[in-house]
């Protein structure tokens, strides 16, 4: 039977905007022998499926560093402060799209890489989003809105057009959440 490794050892090696690298030293309960492990230390993200009355869904492009291309997403970013992950998600839509709606309704949660991120994804839905107010992007941010049609997403992601894995996992709740019944 699985057992837990013991950890002996933490360190920070380099803080960064938003995550910290650390390295850790653990023992594995099966060979006695200690092994260092490096890890990507963060809040916790959001992640939110904005739906208008009309089941069109307000997406957002952005050029994204790790590819060095632009990426088609949903809403979402870091719970920041003392949010709870519901006032993140609304926090995010409205910064990144203008957009309000209703309450958040929690869909499901991920661990992103739980390889090395020590943190998890809280993907959100938001019914009848409205255009409210002027994006509030930040200087990293370039952010293009777009509305597609609910029914086209499975077809922006299985032509390749949508490839963010955590945007995939939020589709994945939306789409198959067991008793989820779309009733806007």
């Amino acid at each position: 039977m699985s057992q837990r490794w013991s950890l002996l050892d933490s360190k920070t090696l380099q803080s960064c905007r938003v995550f910290t690298i650390k390295s850790e030293l653990y023992r594995s309960p099966r060979t006695g022998k200690d092994h260092d492990f490096y890890l990507i230390d963060s809040t916790d993200w959001v992640n939110v499926i904005p739906l208008t009355a009309e089941e069109k869904v307000i997406l957002v492009k952005q050029f994204r560093f790790g590819t060095k291309d632009f990426s088609l997403e949903i809403p979402g970013g870091m719970i920041e402060g003392q949010d709870t992950p519901a006032q993140a998600a609304s926090r995010e839509l409205l910064e990144e799209t203008g957009y309000a709606g209703d309450e958040p309704l929690l869909l499901g949660v991920v661990h992103p890489n739980p390889a090395i991120h020590t943190n998890r994804c809280y993907t959100f839905l938001v019914r009848n989003a409205v255009f409210k107010n002027h994006l509030e992007q930040d200087s990293t941010e370039d952010i293009e809105v777009q509305t597609v049609s609910l029914s086209e997403i499975p077809r922006l992601i299985s032509e390749g057009k949508i490839t963010h894995a955590l945007v995939i996992a939020a589709f994945y709740w939306y789409f198959s959440k067991a008793g989820f019944k779309d009733s806007s």
